[in-house]
């Protein structure tokens, strides 16, 4: 095709394959498109939007040209929308010289994009407007095409070894020119998150993109990451994260949220609450959002690993170094660090408290480890041995001391909120615990937190000029600043940067977190006792099962209550891990933190006492009160996570019960009339006979009465009209009624047919036998001594 004809095919093109911005159109649904079950459309899709393939053949073609796309600013991440709608140009070098305001009629603001960026911002918000595509099957993310896609581009555009692969060209000979600066369109303001004036400094032109020459070569490597950190991590503004640090603003939106909830108030806090949220973006990022970060993340340190040593002269380094190298060099301070670090806290302190946050923890881990993507590979030893974090990573700990030191400190309020009696919540507390207990590690983070409270000792205006981040327009080769050589100002660059100049920096070897440590090696403690009673209560219920259990209630199923957990139905298997993984993760915080062997020995001895004599837990905490017991906020702790419960059971009569899943209504009904009559007809004989001190009297005050529910019932405070009851001896044949009982009763029928055994004779074997059964558990639960009443 002609290249006209090209140029007004591409957008339709790229909408059919990654749908439409307002997620209507699915497109091929990239993210759904697995080679296991589709192996013929998958391997076509990769083939055709292959890095050598068609479609990026057909981008560079275009790219020619110097084609533009239009792109609106309404899809575009919350922030940046923002700060454009506002005249004001984002830091982001992407934006700029690509703003154009509508012609007369038009609607909207639009974004000037060449071919290789309308083609990568589709590719990269496909990811969050088709969250809500169908899915007929169950998908890995990990497995889509969508995942393998991304994958590839990362290797091909920011490859680990050699250089960025020149696109093909059609002219022979020829190459692809980088985008040119375009003339500007509308006057913006200069947008940094850290200006330090409060008025908007007014320019007359949006400042060119990518006028250094040198930044010709990989304008594609820095394009291409620049869409997927604007695309995935930009729908948090750092200026609205400092801003909700304030305890001025918490306040504010506390008042805010809690007259919204009350018909009766005003809203006092609305206006400031409201001029906040219209910066912050409602963004609530998926499980497979979350694993395609941590997959850019993961090549990201790949990537920066493989720079080549600097040579020793700074003068050969000047000449020698390529504009790859030096991407390398500043890719992860320069465009991932900021916006990661709010996406994380964004994820700490809204994702749910379930298992599903383990995606978060891990791409959290993925960051903290960059020495697990070094290209040097541990030396091989006979045991397996921890390997010690190497000190030439103490830089990289530093300049991102907030990653490890706030979000350990969020990760721990995380788990002294779930129920770590359960494998996955057990699991995420052991992959914490062993990350940070690698040897080394936390002292390099002791020692950034020490140069972070060093004392100042220069003049306050040049600690103030220092402590500014640069200013990120443009090009990074153009704009990246001198490198600042003392430890201190770049630990409290990094911390006043992120958090603001008063930030108030919690130490993760300080006295506070050291408490909430204690206070998470307790819960370890008491969910290992919980798992443990579990197991032993699973064990005894095996046990105790019996052939007659088919014939007859058990005491739970009659009561109503359960003494279980979610575990019940995992297996000792789990239990085991969940033992394990707690133990090692107590293990490694004591490494950690240093923690008192004798005063952790102590710990659980006082959550082993927790048990009582018969086994069971003891009741929450409570306060006696003319009422009765009333919970304390420990109380409601230990029952939400499990670690402690009340003996619920049913106190009323159990022939008036609910009909239960497992019974016929039908049956449950007519027998209960007949049970009526019959207890109605005969209630002076079963008096007289549950009142005889022989056997026959201990027989028929066994199966005929439950003095240990009659104890519970006289005293209770639930049954106020006790008279107006009849607890004495009754028959009941409700047991009869369940579906266990029938089946088992038509399997004997049925073969004892094949005995030539009649209805009548097995009713009399069936009658026999329960009268042998009821001797033998008189004899064992009530024994041979008179009743005693």
């Amino acid at each position: 095709f002609s290249l006209q004809e090209l140029h007004g095919i591409f957008p339709w093109l790229v909408e059919s394959i990654f749908g439409s911005l307002d997620g209507i159109t699915v497109g091929w649904n990239l993210r759904c498109l697995q080679g296991r079950t589709n192996s013929s459309d998958y391997s076509v899709a990769l083939d055709f939007l292959d890095p050598s393939g068609p479609m990026m053949k057909l981008v560079y073609k275009l790219q020619a040209e110097e084609y533009r796309y239009d792109f609106p600013v309404s899809c575009l991440p919350g922030p940046v929308k923002a700060s454009i709608q506002e005249q004001v140009l984002p830091e982001c070098s992407l934006y700029h010289n690509k703003v154009q305001f509508p012609s007369s009629g038009g609607l909207g603001l639009n974004l000037a994009l060449n071919p290789f960026e309308y083609y990568m911002f589709y590719f990269a918000i496909s990811l969050i407007t088709q969250k809500n595509s169908p899915v007929t099957h169950h998908v890995s993310p990990s497995n889509s095409a969508y995942f393998i896609l991304v994958d590839t581009y990362l290797k091909c555009f920011l490859p680990t070894e050699g250089s960025v692969l020149p696109p093909p060209s059609s002219n022979p000979g020829g190459a692809i020119p980088s985008p040119t600066p375009r003339s500007p369109a509308v006057p913006f303001t200069s947008y940094g998150m850290h200006h330090t004036s409060l008025l908007k400094r007014h320019i007359a032109h949006q400042p060119s993109v990518n006028a250094d020459p040198a930044s010709q070569e990989i304008w594609r490597s820095e394009t291409l990451l620049q869409i997927f950190v604007e695309m995935w991590l930009h729908h948090y503004s750092l200026e609205m994260y400092q801003k909700m640090q304030s305890p001025h603003v918490k306040l504010e939106v506390l008042h805010y949220r809690l007259s919204i909830s009350s018909k009766h108030h005003g809203s006092p806090a609305q206006s400031s609450y409201q001029a906040l949220h219209a910066y912050q973006e409602s963004f609530k990022p998926t499980e497979e959002h979350v694993l395609v970060v941590r997959l850019l993340v993961k090549h990201l340190h790949a990537f920066s690993n493989s720079l080549k040593p600097e040579p020793l002269s700074p003068s050969a380094h000047s000449h020698t170094a390529s504009p790859l190298e030096e991407f390398k060099r500043v890719v992860i301070p320069r465009f991932v660090q900021e916006k990661l670090y709010i996406f994380l806290q964004h994820c700490f302190g809204h994702w749910p408290l379930d298992a599903s946050f383990r995606a978060v923890l891990e791409m959290w881990l993925s960051y903290l480890q960059p020495w697990r993507y070094a290209p040097e590979k541990p030396p091989q030893s006979a045991e397996p041995l921890p390997r010690s974090v190497s000190d030439k990573w103490a830089a990289f700990i530093q300049e991102n001391l907030l990653m490890y030191t706030k979000l350990f400190v969020g990760f721990l309020n995380r788990a002294l909120r779930t129920d770590l009696v359960s494998p996955k919540n057990a699991l995420m507390v052991f992959r914490v615990a062993k990350v940070f207990a690698q040897p080394n590690l936390a002292e390099m983070i002791l020692k950034g937190e020490q140069l972070f409270l060093e004392p100042e000792l220069v003049i306050p205006h040049r600690q103030h000029r220092l402590f500014m981040t640069p200013t990120l327009g443009g090009s990074f080769l153009s704009s990246w600043p001198p490198t600042i050589t003392d430890a201190s100002f770049k630990v409290k660059s990094h911390v006043y940067s992120l958090e603001g100049q008063e930030c108030q920096y919690k130490q993760m070897f300080g006295t506070e977190v050291r408490n909430l440590v204690l206070k998470l090696a307790q819960l370890i403690c008491q969910a290992q006792q919980t798992a443990k009673s579990i197991s032993d209560h699973s064990a005894e219920t095996m046990a105790s099962q019996s052939f007659f259990s088919w014939f007859r209630f058990t005491p739970s199923e009659m009561n109503g209550s359960y003494t279980g957990n979610d575990l019940d139905e995992i297996g000792q298997d789990s239990i085991k891990k969940t033992d394990e993984y707690l133990e090692k993760a107590l293990e490694y915080l004591c490494q950690i933190f240093k923690l008192n062997e004798a005063q952790l020995t102590q710990m659980m001895m006082k959550c082993g006492t927790a048990q009582d004599e018969n086994g069971k837990k003891q009741l929450p905490d409570c306060i006696e009160s003319e009422d009765g017991l009333i919970l304390t906020a420990l109380g409601r702790y230990q029952i939400i996570n499990g670690l402690r419960r009340f003996e619920v059971q049913y106190q009323g009569d159990t022939e008036l019960q609910p009909i239960r899943s497992y019974e016929n209504a039908t049956l449950v009904r007519l027998l209960f009339r007949l049970s009526s009559v019959l207890n109605e007809r005969f209630a002076d004989q079963m008096d007289v006979l549950c009142s005889r001190d022989d056997f026959v009297g201990r027989l028929c005050r066994y199966h005929l009465t439950n003095p240990q529910l009659i104890q519970k019932i006289r005293y209770s405070p639930v049954v106020k009209d006790r008279t107006s009851q009849n607890w004495g001896p009754r028959i009941s044949l409700r047991f009869l009624a369940s579906y266990r009982t029938l089946i088992s009763l038509l399997m004997f029928y049925f073969i004892a047919s094949w005995f030539h055994i009649g209805p009548v004779g097995c009713t009399f074997i069936i009658l026999v036998g329960y009268l042998l059964y009821a001797i033998i558990m008189t004899f064992f639960f009530e024994g041979w001594k008179p009743h005693e009443q």
